[in-house]
């Protein structure tokens, strides 16, 4: 009789997901054809248009995807929905869910699909599917997903196929992580939701735990080199599969970005060793997973890093402003940036002592333009300006200072778990409206890379 009851309940529990999956599309479809009714017949944007598509896109399907969770309940606030779905989308992983586990199946499945799209950028998915001319290509640049931002270097001559071959790389990482999770006995809804946060860097997990519920060496180890597969520039698996393996250790960004995770690793396990854990095989796999896990800024957690020495959580909060390499899923300033930075600045004091001295900032044996020098200082500056400015008002609505900063860095570099009130063991659900909504600006804002959400901002732009 029991088990008549309990099912009887499940049918009508999955009835009413039906229904309620109905009316969320139902309200998408109302809001979307106008739209498309209005403006079906342009044919090409330009510079202006991509940026706009680019940024109202993001907070527009934000918001209409957080509607299941409205309906439904799980998320009774619009607001509370609206910055787990912008989460999701832009690959931060913050989130307002205090019981992820009572959360049904379909509506995590959801919420995990949002990291899937995020990862690529699901805007640049229109360079595959627009017609040539239709602005493919400036919404691809204006969305900054994973391509040569930053060497402006394109590894298949045409931008559709540059796609089509990051997309195809993307998956096949999602679809190996899954078979191996699966191989360890992890389930296929939990393996393909672990698999979606990892490879976009993202962070959503359906366990309250992350991945410390498992408490498994072997899910750890799997998921620590799939993040660091999903921080290394997309252009690099390419040329692997095209039997180019030495290009991993001729690439300077790669090497600088494995010795910062490796330097990283072995600094925690050393501040670690003797007190946190006992064990060194226990000591090394959970500094391994934390640090790439920040570096990459995924955000998944096996252990809360408030406990480990001071100086541990000080390294993860450098960790949190580097992120992955320039043309990988990872949020962040980019490795490559960081690394022209030091470039630069080395070549500033040397010109101190020899001011004849004709010297160039190179990025393996390429000179750097200055434009792109000069494009990467004014981004160091104005990435610092909006994390001073965003801390401000996370301060002024009463956070202490540790929680508005780690607050603002960890959204800004796209990570989600940070220190203090959003520490791993915590989430964002506590804080006030007003937060969360300068919050989602900085989520949007590091997923775009500043500029594109900046521009809208210059009068100038509205100016026909």
């Amino acid at each position: 009789m029991e088990d008549r009851d309990e099912a009887r309940l499940r049918r009508r529990a999955a009835a009413s997901h039906r229904v309620r999956t109905i009316e969320s599309a139902a309200i998408a479809g109302v809001l979307g054809l106008p739209l498309w009714w209005r403006y079906r017949r342009y044919q090409r944007l330009e510079i202006r248009d991509a940026f706009a598509v680019a940024v109202f896109g993001w907070i527009v399907v934000s918001a209409v995807s957080g509607l299941p969770f409205v309906i439904h309940g799980s998320i009774p606030s619009f607001t509370d929905a609206f910055f787990e779905m912008m989460s999701g989308y832009t690959t931060s992983g913050a989130t307002i869910l205090t019981d992820i586990e009572v959360v049904p199946h379909g509506l995590l499945f959801w919420r995990s699909q949002t990291h899937l799209l995020g990862g690529m950028g699901f805007l640049t998915l229109t360079v595959i599917f627009l017609p040539h001319g239709m602005g493919g290509v400036r919404i691809f640049r204006a969305e900054s997903s994973p391509g040569q931002v930053i060497t402006k270097e394109k590894f298949i001559p045409r931008n559709r196929d540059t796609m089509i071959w990051l997309c195809g790389i993307y998956l096949t990482l999602n679809v190996l992580e899954t078979a191996l999770l699966c191989f360890g006995g992890m389930s296929l809804f939990d393996s393909l939701c672990h698999s979606f946060g990892t490879v976009s860097t993202s962070g959503y997990s359906p366990k309250n735990a992350s991945i410390g519920h498992y408490n498994s060496a072997y899910f750890d180890w799997v998921i620590t080199l799939f993040m660091f597969l999903a921080g290394v520039n997309f252009s690099l698996h390419y040329l692997a599969l095209r039997g180019k393996l030495g290009d991993f250790i001729r690439n300077e960004e790669f090497l600088f970005f494995s010795g910062l995770a490796m330097l990283g690793t072995l600094l925690i396990a050393l501040l670690n060793m003797g007190g946190t854990y006992a064990d060194f095989f226990d000591n090394l796999r959970y500094s391994a997973f934390q640090v790439v896990s920040i570096l990459t800024t995924t955000g998944f957690g096996t252990a809360d890093y408030e406990l480990w020495p001071v100086l541990c959580q000080y390294l993860l909060v450098f960790a949190m402003f580097i992120g992955g390499c320039a043309g990988s899923t990872g949020g962040g300033m980019k490795v490559a940036r960081i690394l022209l930075l030091f470039k630069h600045a080395h070549v500033q004091i040397y010109r101190l002592i020899h001011p004849r001295a004709v010297r160039l900032v190179k990025l393996g044996d390429r000179p750097v333009a200055k434009d792109v020098m000069q494009s990467i200082l004014g981004f160091f500056a104005v990435y610092l300006g909006v994390f001073v400015a965003a801390s401000f008002i996370m301060a002024g609505v009463g956070m202490d200072l540790t929680s508005s900063a780690a607050s603002v860095i960890a959204t800004l570099s796209n990570i989600g778990p940070g220190l203090g009130q959003v520490g791993p063991t915590d989430n964002y659900a506590h804080l006030p409206e007003l937060a969360k909504g300068i919050l989602v600006v900085c989520m949007l804002m590091g997923r775009l890379e500043l500029y594109t959400v900046l521009v809208l901002l210059l009068p100038t732009f509205w100016r026909k």
